[in-house]
């Protein structure tokens, strides 16, 4: 299992095994870059061994408040502050943490263990249970090497990835054996083996007691310090901090928010791809104008689409779940680049899920029926697609639509803009962005660090007015927050995405090694999908377009070809 987690954590390897509990870790070396702070990490003295994936950004604060207990510190590493704050405050100390964590705690004397989950689920936690036995890793791969699982397709789960735009929500994953932890949640495992789960945070949505006296200029102000030390606690490391710079607004705030914290010579990158039809290909001009400004250290890494299909598999390999995305390939060889230079990288994800980005928000502003019109502009396909679709035995019941309208009827958000905004947050964006960043920039042992999903600044845009988010084609009020500190021409620029033309748009070789996918007789033995919508999408893949504008074919071909490149 171990093996497997390797390109993950390129640096070091443990294993430690007593009694009934056996950990295994894979390292990267950020914080504490000798061998004092390997793992697992074992505390005789407090009988307590962990095993840790993340960083924890205020480990310095938490540290020094420990040290004046009394508590003494052998390594200068966020580990060890992990284990003796767990043992200071018990499993509730996760509320004390700024960071992103999955984590594994067993007591030597009592022989439980708690495993934990960062609260917006930036690192990975799965889990498969087997008779006698539960084990975890950081990615689902991992468990399969460890044998014994079911390999089944979870019916529920295939429902929420051909519709729900390819998110899986936690617990489940596609495959009936592997659930995941939820974010924000312990889980805790007694010696006799009884489990209880408890979530340690959730956000409200909508305004707080005294927000009604605040102007448009106080929440800008809010935003900018917000996220001015939400960029700046992701700085910790004992190695160089780079930034993955689109030229969108998100990358560009962070840079300027770096180098007005005294960061010369910041290294950055960005990536383009060739121009299909009229989509062009790279956001270059306006990367160029941000690195110009900010003296940045700049390197601009062009992919041509010869590059790109040589890697398809090994980026497949990395997913941990089929990830429909077609940014998914631009992401992993902009890691592999990256990564020759830099070990830690900050990045703009979340922003466009905290602050109102997405075209499919002003839609729920006044809206009378949240849950049609959230799936009307979200969802892949309808049920009665669906039923064209799937296989008969695995189309079961509308559960995408059932699985919204249980997340919109609870408390805590009761505008239908703010039960999207939350939807999106607590889920869509954990089983999207944040897990193709952490896939792609781990699977070349690089350490991808999230600012906009520090969970002060996810909070505060929680209360922020969605007014004030949706206005101005989304973002609203960071684009105004964005002015103090950016240029304006990256600001009132044409949204921009990662553009991946050819997984869009299949021709040529991408349609041949789609084709190639789902004529292998494991696809046509495992019956996923009827044979005649498949021929259909092959046939005229260009014209079937999801309205999120994302490929049929490239959807129902991706599951196939991460099924068959897992061995599943």
């Amino acid at each position: 299992m171990a093996e497997v987690l390797a390109p993950r954590g390129p640096d070091s390897a443990g294993v430690f095994a007593q009694s009934r509990v056996a950990f295994g870790h894979r390292r990267l070396k950020i914080i504490d870059l000798s061998d004092a702070a390997q793992q697992p990490m074992v505390d005789p003295d407090l009988g307590l061994t962990i095993v840790f994936n993340g960083c924890i950004y205020n480990y310095p604060e938490l540290r020094a408040e420990l040290e004046g207990q009394g508590y003494r510190f052998f390594s200068h590493g966020d580990t060890e502050v992990m284990l003796k704050a767990y043992h200071a405050w018990g499993p509730r100390f996760v509320e004390r943490l700024y960071g992103m964590f999955a984590f594994a705690i067993w007591e030597r004397d009592s022989g439980k263990v708690v495993l934990g989950r960062d609260r917006l689920g930036i690192k990975p936690l799965y889990l498969a249970e087997t008779p006698g036995m539960i084990r975890f890793a950081s990615t689902l791969p991992a468990l399969l090497a460890g044998g014994g699982i079911d390999t089944d397709i979870d019916p529920e789960a295939l429902h929420h990835y051909m519709s729900f735009h390819a998110v899986v929500p936690a617990p489940m994953t596609i495959l009936k054996g592997v659930r995941k932890l939820p974010p924000a949640t312990l889980l805790t495992i007694e010696a006799d083996g009884t489990k209880r789960e408890e979530v340690y945070w959730t956000v409200n949505f909508g305004p707080q007691q005294g927000d009604e006296r605040l102007s448009e200029s106080d929440w800008q102000d809010l935003v900018l310090q917000t996220l001015r030390k939400a960029v700046e606690r992701r700085l910790v490391s004992d190695v160089p901090v780079g930034v993955l710079l689109s030229g969108g607004l998100d990358s560009s705030i962070i840079v300027a928010l770096l180098a007005e914290a005294g960061q010369h010579g910041l290294k950055t990158f960005s990536i383009g791809f060739e121009t299909v039809g009229n989509e062009v290909g790279d956001e270059f001009q306006y990367s160029d104008i941000i690195a110009k400004r900010f003296e940045t250290d700049h390197h601009k890494l062009f992919v041509d689409s010869t590059r790109t299909l040589p890697e398809l598999e090994n980026c497949v390999r990395a997913m941990a779940e089929p990830m429909v995305s077609h940014d998914a390939i631009g992401f992993y060889l902009l890691s592999q680049e990256v990564a020759k230079h830099v070990k830690v990288v900050q990045s703009g994800q979340g922003a466009d899920e905290i602050f109102g980005g997405y075209h499919w928000y002003p839609p729920m502003m006044e809206s009378r029926d949240p849950v049609s019109d959230y799936a009307r502009v979200f969802f892949d396909r309808d049920q009665a697609e669906m039923a064209q679709v799937l296989d008969p035995r695995m189309v079961g019941e509308d559960y995408s639509r059932k699985f919204v309208e249980r997340h919109f009827a609870q408390p805590g958000a009761d505008r239908p803009i703010d039960k999207a905004l939350r939807l999106d947050t607590n889920v869509m964006l954990v089983d999207d962005p944040v897990k193709r960043v952490d896939n792609m920039t781990m699977a070349w042992g690089l350490e991808g660090r999230v600012p906009f999903l520090d969970h002060d600044l996810v909070e505060l845009a929680a209360r922020v007015p969605p007014e004030l988010k949706i206005a101005d084609g989304g973002k609203y009020v960071l684009k105004e927050a964005g002015r103090r500190v950016v240029p304006s021409e990256v600001i009132d620029r044409p949204k921009g995405y990662f553009p991946m033309p050819a997984l869009k748009y299949l021709k040529g070789p991408y349609l041949d090694l789609v084709r190639d996918v789902l004529n292998q007789p494991k696809a046509r033995e495992r019956g996923l999908f009827q044979r005649p919508y498949v021929d259909k999408l092959l046939a005229e893949p260009e014209t079937h377009i999801t309205p999120l504008r994302g490929s049929k074919l490239w959807q129902v071909a991706l599951l196939e070809y991460w099924l068959q490149t897992h061995g599943i």
